[in-house]
């Protein structure tokens, strides 16, 4: 089954996607052949675009990507569970590159649920040779070369992700998503402002989470030690979806209070 798409039927590799890494990916979620989140989504896709300077089509509205979805993924591809990964790059034709018109590629990852945790639990560690970013770019997902280099560390290492601090050497983020810490019933998120991800799909669940009063959702600044100080935690991503993390270094952590905090989300959601 075809799973990627283009803007046109041939990718013209002179794109500065290809050469400088100009573009901004943003994941859409399909649920039971709906598309979900896809307000949240969408206007997470303009901020991002706003934030490099690109110039948004006017064709690019919410029921512009409504429609695309639904003839290319789900009608189309028969998609009825799965991550959308959807990467808009710059191309080289405008006056100035803030001119330039835009292009998109994108891909489906088909999985069973998006709002389940996986199946497969997760072993990670810190890496401190090098660290991300806390600036207005850090939180969008964009290219990044620490992405890379930690993702080879931890294959080289037999790790499923790495913990990745910022300059202040406090958490800012996993590879591929961001990281809930709980304790007791408290859990712990780190800060935008420290390097971590925006992420439609973790601020519905903690929007979930603290409209009904059932865990304490705090934003922190957290230093690398409090990853093992705490009881469970949780890996959101928008790009691979949602994991238990089941060890750090010697610390095992157990799943039973994140599990279900999430079934319970997940049966929020319309079948």
């Amino acid at each position: 089954m075809k799973n990627t798409y283009f803007t046109s039927e041939e990718l013209e590799l002179k794109n500065r996607a290809f050469l400088l890494g100009d573009a901004v990916k943003v994941s859409f979620f399909v649920r039971n052949s709906q598309l979900i989140m896809d307000e949240e989504c969408y206007f997470f896709l303009m901020a991002s675009m706003r934030k490099m300077r690109m110039n948004i089509p006017l064709t690019y509205t919410l029921e512009f990507f409504q429609t695309l979805f639904k003839e290319k993924v789900i009608d189309g591809g028969e998609v009825k569970n799965g991550i959308i990964n959807f990467l808009v790059y710059r191309n080289s034709d405008g006056v100035t590159l803030s001119k330039s018109t835009v292009s998109y590629f994108f891909e489906i990852t088909e999985m069973n649920d998006v709002l389940a945790i996986n199946e497969r639990s997760l072993e990670l560690d810190l890496i401190k040779e090098i660290n991300v970013n806390n600036n207005l770019l850090s939180n969008i997902r964009v290219h990044s070369p620490e992405n890379i280099y930690a993702g080879i560390y931890a294959q080289e290492n037999d790790l499923d992700d790495v913990i990745l601090l910022n300059p202040n050497k406090r958490i800012a983020r996993s590879i591929s998503g961001n990281l809930l810490f709980l304790e007791g019933n408290v859990i712990k998120v780190p800060k935008h402002s420290e390097g971590a991800y925006i992420s439609p799909l973790l601020e519905n669940f903690v929007t979930f989470l603290h409209k009904n009063n059932l865990a304490d959702i705090q934003e922190h600044e957290i230093i690398a030690f409090e990853s093992q100080k705490a009881e469970e935690i949780l890996m959101i991503s928008d790009e691979k979806g949602i994991f238990s993390i089941k060890k750090i270094r010697n610390k095992t952590f157990e799943n039973a209070r994140f599990s279900e905090l999430v079934e319970g989300w997940k049966n929020s959601f319309p079948n």
